[in-house]
């Protein structure tokens, strides 16, 4: 029984490039430092004694430089290759998270944040462009997963371990630690990861499954719908590591290590089970289902906050609906970006898709924040749960032009069903 639940555990893992593997680790490495982002508005507001608007605004712009790095890092990932662009986004990031802890200005900490976050997010299309070549049409949203896994597993790691270095050490310490496991990541990969050419076979597959709508990303209106309605729910989510830590220290009470805990848990739910539900996802269910789902779980995992009374099993429950949701829409949400692509312009699309998130970053810390402290939390809960709503909606107009695979499970029942023939036919 326990052999059988382990195979079963472990089926979604096989198949899967070794590069795929050796990607994921990098990304371990990179993400088991992740300390400062997290704990970042706590920090501008308990520790330099910035107002929470001002906190917003770094935030924003951390997303602005976003925005920029993803654009640059997707043209550049089509100009000299995702090797080149993920080295350097990791080396250069680090050393740029070492400066910003010795800079405590508030408009130095604005031109160090945004430019931190420029080159730190060209990293991003670079490493799914990465992982589209080193995968099959058939496992790269279980490739993208694994690497969703190894980040997450890191997550759970850094918020946890920099929560009790933020409280024993003082946040300083938190700029080092990110900062050189960035730089551990970029030396990695370097030695590590090479270049690797797909077969004549791999390509010849990679191309039978690529059905681009048009060459340019700016001319598939689809895809630019789709584009908007996965900021709009990046905006809702990624709260969690904006106005959510804030609203754990204000209205909470929660300490930093209680923060962390918090957070790693999200990271934690979402590396133990994100594999297996995928695997099982994508024979069961059509991919804008899984999109659909996920939003509807953000839209619960902050409306619960004002619905039901504060308490630690609430807070609990809420990052357990946004962990899920992630799992059910993330993944998904970047296999169909993925479809609508080509070798010749992945960069360029991957780049569009990772600057919704970096939109996202921008639109949403500055406005979360400013509507938390003039209208309270309870207001941003339920404008968080409306936008998720109508997205959710988006998503389901989007259905009728955009038809779904079908999942694998049900295609393999279609083909062991018996064909009957049709009466006056032989």
């Amino acid at each position: 029984m326990l052999s059988r639940t382990l195979s079963a555990y472990l089926a979604p893992y096989k198949g899967l490039s070794r590069s795929a593997w050796l990607i994921s680790v990098a990304s371990l490495i990179n993400r088991s430092g992740t300390m400062v982002l997290p704990f970042l508005s706590v920090y501008l507001i308990s520790d330099l004694q910035f107002t929470m608007e001002q906190a917003g605004i770094v935030m924003t712009l951390f997303g602005a430089g976003s925005f920029l790095g993803s654009f640059l890092g997707g043209n550049l990932t089509d100009r000299i290759g995702y090797h080149r662009v993920l080295f350097w986004s990791l080396f250069l990031g680090g050393i740029g998270f070492i400066a910003l802890g010795y800079v405590k200005s508030l408009e130095g900490i604005y031109v160090m944040v945004f430019m931190l976050s420029t080159v730190g997010d060209a990293f991003r299309p670079a490493t799914m462009a990465a992982l589209a070549a080193h995968s099959t049409p058939e496992n790269r949203t279980r490739s993208y997963s694994l690497m969703r896994m190894s980040i997450n597993l890191g997550f759970t790691i850094g918020p946890a371990v920099g929560g009790v270095l933020a409280a024993w050490k003082g946040y300083h310490t938190l700029f080092w630690v990110d900062g050189i496991t960035c730089i551990a990541s970029a030396i990695f990969f370097r030695s590590i990861l090479k270049p690797v050419q797909l077969s004549e076979a791999e390509k010849a597959a990679s191309k039978a499954a690529d059905k681009p709508v048009v060459q340019s990303p700016y001319r598939d209106k689809q895809y630019l719908i789709f584009l908007l309605l996965t900021m709009l729910g990046a905006t809702v989510f990624l709260q969690i590591i904006s106005s959510l830590p804030v609203y754990y220290d204000k209205v909470m009470h929660m300490n930093e290590w209680q923060i962390g805990v918090l957070l790693a848990f999200n990271g934690l739910i979402v590396f133990l089970t994100e594999m297996p539900l995928v695997f099982t996802l994508e024979r069961r269910m059509k991919r804008m289902n899984c999109i659909i789902t996920g939003i509807v779980l953000y839209a619960f995992g902050y409306l619960v906050l004002n619905i039901a009374p504060q308490s630690v099993a609430i807070a609990i429950l809420s990052m357990f609906a946004l962990s899920i949701g992630e799992i059910f829409n993330m993944p998904f949400a970047n296999s169909f970006a993925l479809s609508r692509t080509t070798d010749a312009n992945r960069g360029k699309y991957m780049g569009l898709y990772s600057m919704t998130y970096s939109l996202a970053h921008i639109i949403g810390p500055y406005f979360s924040m400013k509507i938390a402290e003039r209208h309270g939390f309870d207001v941003l809960w339920y404008i968080s749960g409306a936008i998720c709503i109508l997205v959710a909606w988006g998503f389901m107009g989007m259905k009728k032009n955009n038809p779904d695979p079908i999942p694998t499970a049900q295609v393999a029942e279609e083909e062991l069903m018996p064909v009957v023939p049709l009466e006056g036919t032989t």
